[in-house]
């Protein structure tokens, strides 16, 4: 086997893999899939970790994993796949960001771990054993990747910071006292 070869094999393998956990996840969002609480119940959940609209915000964070997920997976589309994925993981570890990082805390070290494969992913390219290299590279060109982690960061930065802000101002609220005793 040659290092090319195995280039190949390593990144149909990191596909594969982060991939299917992200489009599992999202299953689990979107179509209340492998115990998942479906976007009813998503949506309940973003809406009490300050995304709003919950549902909208459950139904776009499901769309990026398992459309991410799935398309990282088939080697399709990579730059935009691997962006859509990075940017919902950047919206979890919003989330799990205030129980620190390690995971048996709450804390953000999964979906960092995902965010990170997914952006690795969508800049090294899906290799030779993909959909992308089948079709001629077509969804996979060069300019597509910091288009695509631009778009991705730029919306991932608004959503994310008006979140933040949110739970802030939420936090501050719930801490003062009454102007008026009743």
């Amino acid at each position: 086997m040659t290092c090319y070869d195995r280039r190949d094999l390593g990144l149909l393998l990191l596909r594969l893999g982060t991939g299917g956990v992200l489009a599992a996840h999202g299953a689990q969002k979107l179509f209340g899939w492998f115990g998942g609480a479906g976007l009813e119940g998503t949506g309940q959940f973003m809406e009490s970790v300050g995304y709003r609209p919950g549902k909208l915000s459950a139904t776009m964070s499901g769309l990026a994993e398992w459309g991410g997920g799935t398309l990282l997976a088939l080697g399709l589309a990579t730059p935009a796949a691997g962006a859509a994925a990075a940017g919902g993981m950047a919206g979890a570890c919003a989330v799990h960001a205030p129980n620190g990082f390690f995971n048996q805390e709450g804390g953000y070290e999964h979906p960092a771990t995902l965010g990170l494969a997914a952006t690795s992913l969508a800049l090294a390219g899906p290799g030779r054993l993909s959909l992308d290299h089948v079709l001629g590279d077509r969804l996979n060109r060069g300019w597509m990747v910091p288009a695509a982690l631009g778009v991705a960061a730029a919306g991932t930065a608004v959503v994310v910071g008006t979140r933040n802000k949110r739970v802030r101002q939420e936090a501050q609220l719930g801490g003062q006292e009454p102007l008026f005793e009743e």
